[in-house]
């Protein structure tokens, strides 16, 4: 009796298990250089990590240079901070750092965020220093979007009165010579300047600033004694 061969594999089967076949090995080549090309980032993030972090702690120190200068301190101001979390108070939805600047181991300032939500083209971000005295040392705008060359002004990297920028005008300033109910602009009723056609912006910086400096002196014996990287919790009334 005859024997039958087995049937052949036909065309279609052959060409299925040749796909497979490929697309195992595409995956299986996609997958190793995934694992390589990770392992390579990871060892860039790694070698280049100290050189940003330590990027990014210049620029912080040069931003809070601009409202309390280094020369008078003398402690690490930046490890010398505690964590603020969200503060509607003075306008922050998010977690922050403040500052606390001391000379010979006493109090001299605080250096903190604020935002001020009512811009004319959205929210203005604010860095200032309140010193231990009640005295407002600078303050200074720190992100905005407002109108170039109209309301972009209380930037005084954008105001094109070089010699005193507006808001400058803060500079010194407390509630003890200026009343908190004047901390307006003129238009309001209050005592500082604003320009002609861009109201809006000082208004909001003016009013953000007077409830950031309120808030700071109502709490900085607390604040200040808060061991260093603490997080700040709110008293309820």
């Amino acid at each position: 009796m005859s024997t039958q061969d087995a049937d052949p594999a036909s065309p279609s089967q052959a060409h299925a298990t040749s796909a497979m076949r490929i697309s195992t090995q595409t995956a299986a080549t996609l997958l190793v250089f995934s694992m390589v090309f990770t392992a390579l980032m990871a060892g860039v993030y790694q070698m280049t990590k100290p050189v940003l972090d330590a990027t990014a702690l210049e620029a912080k120190r040069r931003l809070i240079t601009e409202v309390l200068p280094a020369a008078t301190y003398d402690n690490d101001l930046l490890a010398d901070a505690i964590e603020l979390p969200a503060t509607p108070a003075i306008g922050l939805a998010e977690p922050t750092r403040l500052y606390r600047a001391r000379r010979d181991g006493q109090p001299l300032a605080l250096v903190l965020e604020a935002t001020a939500l009512d811009g004319y083209s959205g929210e203005i971000r604010l860095i200032l220093a309140v010193q231990a005295d009640g005295r407002l040392a600078a303050v200074r705008v720190t992100l905005h979007k407002e109108t170039p060359g109209l309301g972009d002004y209380i930037d005084p990297k954008k105001d094109k009165n070089k010699a005193q920028p507006w808001i400058t005008q803060f500079n010194g300033r407390s509630f003890s010579d200026t009343p908190r109910e004047k901390w307006r602009v003129k238009k309001d009723g209050g005592v500082f300047d604003q320009h002609v056609g861009a109201t809006i912006s000082a208004r909001a910086v003016t009013n953000a600033t007077g409830r950031a400096l309120a808030w700071a002196l109502e709490r900085t014996d607390a604040l200040f004694a808060l061991p260093a990287g603490s997080q700040w919790k709110e008293e309820k009334p």
